[in-house]
Order: structure tokens, then sequence, then C-alpha cells
């Protein structure tokens, strides 16, 4: 059974269990103990983090743990999740390691871990680490104990490597862009990248201050962006998360559009063009209907999986495919990354618009969404509200009232204590009350 780990790695408020300085120099040297190879050479593990102020603590307790264990640690700052991913492949790491609780706030911390083929890990890996973790390792004899080594250059490695998934010529003169990095990992990265490829750049949420990573801007909140585009009348806005894994576009009018709608266009240009492997898009369950059907129609596959990108990144490997993502925005593009990659989906969509030459509002509407609605009840450590008769009782009866109408799905979230709760249904009466007659039940449950 897994208790550390969730659908990305371990997360949490810090110094509050499990991350604590004390946890994260246990899962340093467990993590460390299960890569190292029992044969000679180098034991390397790259990490990386966001800019949250926990995160220094976390790299250093990291460091120590990982270092007792004979690994070399090579720290790389501030760089987006996608970097790690990359460089853990690119350095022959064995291990790679981003601190970072994404688009959380500030409070929060994580630790998410990369195999040596740049890949996240799977159940199988994170259940075996928790067994290690549990028990305790040996430590390396102290002539055996790593190093650690500072790398200056892992956001110039991860720029070209972006701007190289890109056709040679490709440039973006013209376009006026704002890009918000929500304080986060690619205040640095994303503003460059752009700049060097031609664009005039607006840049926001880019003054890190350990605190105000994803507040009030980011892509869970583009609000602020959508008035920075309108204000400047800016071609487009890029919003990223807090580790720069996903991205939300904002159009020309300020309309914000989600990753289903950049994930039904990428698709369809790239079956338009025979590069789209095994001619189908990867997304989870939560990709709206109106994907679905806006595929089917010019015969286009969508395979669903569970809500999380490393489920989606497991099934396109498994599968043979090279698209996929999920509705929040991330945006998986295999043959040039690992893992979910904001900026570098954000420049494939800019690469559209300059090829197509069509303005982003005509781009981001590739199909008409079913309306859809959800909502979150906050629940207790301890608390089991899914499991209890009067919520499966009232999920019963909003199922039968969705059916032939829509579709519902209840979660309990792997990153945060929530139980999301989100229908689908073209009638909006049948899916508000069914979503808020679930959401009552599940909200007098937790309040018992």
């Amino acid at each position: 059974m897994r208790n550390l780990f969730g659908t990305d790695g371990v997360r949490g408020t810090a110094n509050t269990h499990p991350m604590t300085a004390e946890m994260a120099l246990k899962i340093g040297a467990a993590v460390g103990r299960y890569f190292r190879r029992e044969a000679g050479g180098v034991h390397r593990v790259v990490i990386g983090k966001d800019t949250r102020l926990s995160g220094y603590m976390f790299e250093n307790a990291l460091t120590a743990g990982l270092t007792s264990t004979g690994m070399n640690v090579l720290l790389m700052g501030p760089v987006p999740t996608p970097a790690v991913g990359l460089l853990t492949r690119s350095m022959r790491a064995d291990l790679g390691v981003m601190i970072s609780a994404s688009h959380n706030p500030a409070a929060d911390n994580g630790i998410k871990f990369f195999g040596p083929d740049g890949f996240k890990l799977s159940d199988k890996a994170e259940l075996e680490l928790e067994a290690l973790i549990g028990d305790g390792v040996q430590p390396a004899q102290a002539r055996n104990i790593g190093r650690a080594k500072r790398i200056d250059d892992a956001r110039f490695r991860y720029g070209e490597r972006v701007k190289s998934s890109l056709p040679r010529h490709m440039r973006f003169d013209g376009l006026k862009i704002v890009v918000d990095c929500a304080n986060g990992a690619a205040y640095r990265a994303a503003p460059e990248i752009l700049w060097e490829l031609g664009a005039e750049v607006i840049p926001v949420g880019v003054s890190p201050d350990g605190l105000n990573i994803n507040e009030g801007c980011g892509s869970t909140k583009p609000q602020l962006a959508a008035e920075t585009v309108v204000a400047h009348g800016a071609h487009i806005g890029i919003c990223l998360d807090g580790d720069a894994d996903r991205v939300i576009l904002i159009d020309e009018t300020g309309k914000v559009a989600d990753g289903d709608q950049l994930m039904a266009l990428l698709a369809l240009r790239w079956a338009a063009e025979e590069r789209l492997a095994g001619g189908a898009l990867v997304s989870t369950v939560m990709s709206n209907l109106g994907m679905e059907r806006c595929l089917d129609a010019q015969g286009v596959g969508l395979e669903r999986t569970a809500v999380g990108d490393r489920y989606v990144v497991e099934r396109m490997r498994n599968g043979g495919f090279n698209l996929g993502g999920e509705q929040s925005g991330h945006i998986v593009m295999t043959d040039h990354a690992t893992t979910g990659d904001g900026l570098m989906a954000g420049l494939h969509f800019l690469a559209e618009m300059v090829r197509s030459e069509t303005k982003a509002s005509a781009l981001l509407h590739q199909f008409e969404p079913v309306p859809q609605l959800l909502k979150n009840v906050r629940f207790q450590t301890g608390q089991t509200p899914l499991e209890m008769d009067v919520v499966q009782d009232a999920i019963r009866r909003a199922e039968k009232a969705l059916e032939g109408n829509g579709r519902l799905l209840i979660r309990k979230s792997g990153t945060e204590p929530l139980i999301r709760v989100m229908a689908e249904s073209e009638d909006r009466a049948i899916l508000n009350e069914s979503v808020d007659s679930v959401v009552a039940a599940v909200t007098d449950a937790v309040s018992v």
C-alpha cells in the first residue's frame, strides 16, 4: 500500500510530515541506495528545484541523504521540472530529483523522482522505495561518501533542448507574447527562450521571493496574464505553473483556453502530417467529451487514463503513442521530452500560429466543450468519505440522472486532501443538480 507517494511523488506542507527535513534525508538515503549501481563507475544524481523558500532545506537534506550512500549530487538550482528529466538522461545520471509542489501554494513542497531514462518512476518502484525508507539503509563507508557540485548552465542546456524541438528556421518575430512564470522555476528560462526566438516578451510573475510562487498568477490563476494580454495588445499569453510542466494559453481577446483545446489542435495537426504515432492522443478521464467527439470526427483516437501525467506517459510508452496530456495543461511530447513541458508546448502552439498565419483565438477553439462542472470538498487526514454508504448512494443517484446525458467522475486528489466531483452534460440543470448532490453528501460526511 502506498502511504508516502501520491500521484506525483511525495508532497505536503513544509515542516509537516511527510515534508520534513528528517524525512527528506531518509528519502535521499533510500533513493540513493535504490539507484546506486552495484558495479563500478560513477554514481550520479541531478537535483532541481522551484523557487519555494523551503527548497533550500529540502535540497540540503536530500543531498545529505544521497551523498551518505555514495551518490554524487549535481545541484542545478531553479529549473523547470522537464529540465530534470532531460538532464538526468543527458548527463548519464542514475537518478533525477525535482523539489517542487507544482501549482500548490508556497507553504507546500514536494519531491518528484526520475529514473535514468528521464521518465518518472513506476508505482512498483515507488512501493519498493517506501519499503526501503521504512526499513532504513546502510550508509556507505567513509571513503565512499559522495560529493556535491553546482551546475551553473542547467537552464541553458534546457533552453537549447526546448528550442531544438522546433523546426530550425522557426522564429517568432513580430509576435508580442505575455509569459506568466508564476514566480516559479521558469522565471528566467521562459522569457529568455522566447526573446532568443525573436518575440517581444512581456513577462509576468518573474520576481520570486520564496513565498509568492503561484500567488495570484500562473496557470491556475490566469486572470492577471489575461488582463496583461488585453492591456498590451499582445497576440497571446502563455501561463506556466510553479515548476513549468503545465501551460494554459490565453488568446488575443483575453479568453483562457485549457489543455484540451491545445491537445486537440496538436493531435489534428500531427495526424494530418502523418506524425501522430498510433493515430491517437492519450489523455485522462478529466478531458472534455467535446474533445473526444472532435477527434473522432476526424478519425483520431483518444486513449483515456487515470488522472496524473505519469499515467499518461506510461500509456504512451506502452502503446507507442507520442502525444498526450491533461486538461490542466500537462502536454507531453515524447519525441522531444520525457514529461510534461509547459514552455515547449507553448512554443509549438506559437509555431502553429506562425505556420498557419492564424490568430490564437481561432486555433484555441478546436471544439465546443460539453458543459463541465468540477467542485472540490476538503477532508481531514484519516477520513474516508467515499467509502460511506450515504456518499455511495448519492453517487449512484447522480450516475442514474446522467445516464445517456453525460458522465460523472468522483476521485480523491493525489496531491491535496480533496475529493473532486466532476460531471459533464449538455443539460445544465441535471449537471448542476448531480454535482451539488454529491458535494453535499461528501460535505456532510466529512463534517461528522
